[in-house]
């Protein structure tokens, strides 16, 4: 496995590769890596012939300065569970590298950035886009690898190929829970033992609105889910929707097909997402 920082070395070993005809996989993350970015990367070594891995804590996606400075940044660590999954490189850049010159691209993703993370982070999808388009153009994988935990950032991406025409396919695995049902999230390292039991209460919510789906309109599922979270000690619910999982559109009848259950909440400090995609023919 080999570690590669500059954004030349990386282009020009992408370029040696592709041609020689080499298919290349390629997993997006920040760092501070567990089982649902393993996950990823197992299934990148057994569907190409190179997996490349980006090791990235991306200033532009942050609008919260201290959010940024305090997200986990654990390089060594990342670099020994990524030599037990058969990736062959991971590229680390500083940000100096990546952004050599202050970038005015902005991107618009129209109503599909105007609701949940788009509404309550400004400017995180422009960043988002900035940063995975870039990637996309330095690594050009033939595969990208993402999490339905980040629902709404994978129909950004799925956008951003669209629109960009990139030769890329969009390949999306399951969230990756703990055994108690928490999504499993770099971000939960900032826990502390107390805040992590209650952040279980996300996905126990989650799956009470989906037992109500049937039963309950969507307003009062809604009210159910701010009650629930009320109690828990260190919650501050900060949206729950029900959407259509391609659109990320609010659904205001529940009908058949798919619907995704959205929800992100402050345990202490620390902000996190979550969502289940319910079929409703199997409620």
């Amino acid at each position: 496995m080999q570690v590669i920082t500059q954004v030349s070395e990386l282009r020009e070993t992408m370029q040696a590769l592709r041609c020689s005809g080499k298919s290349i996989g390629f997993v997006p993350t920040m760092g501070a890596l567990h089982e649902g970015h393993l996950q990823l990367l197992r299934a990148s070594v057994k569907d190409n012939d190179i997996t490349v891995c980006s090791i990235f804590v991306n200033p532009t996606q942050f609008n919260n300065p201290e959010d940024y400075k305090l997200y986990p940044r654990t390089l060594d660590a990342d670099i020994e569970l990524l030599q037990t999954t058969g990736c062959d490189f991971i590229f680390s850049p500083s940000p100096e590298a990546i952004y050599q010159q202050h970038t005015m691209l902005q991107f618009s993703f129209g109503k599909l950035e105007q609701v949940m993370e788009g509404e309550m982070r400004p400017g995180h999808f422009n960043g988002v886009a900035t940063i995975v388009g870039k990637l996309f153009n330095m690594v050009q994988p033939h595969r990208a690898y993402f999490g339905q935990k980040d629902l709404q950032q994978v129909a950004i991406v799925r956008q951003l190929i669209l629109g960009l025409g990139f030769d890329i396919e969009l390949v999306c695995y399951p969230t990756v829970r703990e055994a108690d049902g928490l999504a499993m999230s770099s971000r939960n390292k900032r826990l502390n033992v107390a805040q992590r039991e209650t952040a279980v209460s996300l996905h126990d919510v989650l799956e009470l609105a989906k037992s109500q789906l049937r039963t309950q309109p969507v307003a009062a599922i809604k009210a159910t889910v701010a009650e629930y979270l009320k109690g828990k000690l260190e919650v501050e619910l900060e949206y729950f929707e029900i959407a259509d999982p391609l659109t990320l559109q609010p659904v205001e009848q529940i009908t058949e097909g798919e619907v995704a259950l959205c929800i992100a909440a402050f345990v202490g400090p620390v902000r996190l997402i979550d969502n289940l995609v319910v079929n409703l023919s199997e409620v």
